[in-house]
């Protein structure tokens, strides 16, 4: 694989590692809805401030999320819509999945 090639396929991979973790996935799914702030997602988490701060970092380095400042507060948006295709996506896989083992557990 040539170089060029391969390093499209490290940019694509930097975008689903940062959606490899259950917070910043639901980070995403939340932003898919609306913005929110710091504070708002750390009360839908459960972390506290410096890790959702973090989870929303590698977001942002990966260019899943924006940021805007308003006053003293910083306001998260989504900057791929698309994302919540993908999470609908992955949705899908999960109960069909989840269908195809219940079949199998039925059989005698």
């Amino acid at each position: 694989m040539n170089k060029e090639r391969f390093r499209k396929y490290e940019l694509q991979a930097k975008i689903l590692k940062a959606l490899g973790h259950p917070a910043r996935l639901l980070i995403v799914d939340e932003l898919c809805k609306t913005e929110h702030c710091v504070c708002e997602l750390t009360k839908m988490i459960g972390s506290d401030t410096s890790t959702v701060s973090k989870h929303l970092s590698v977001l942002k380095d990966a260019g899943i999320v924006g940021i805007e400042k308003r006053g003293t507060n910083v306001y998260y948006s989504l900057k791929i819509p698309c994302t919540a295709t993908f999470l609908s996506c992955t949705k899908d896989v999960i109960r069909s999945r989840s269908m195809e083992q219940i079949d199998i557990m039925k059989e005698k």
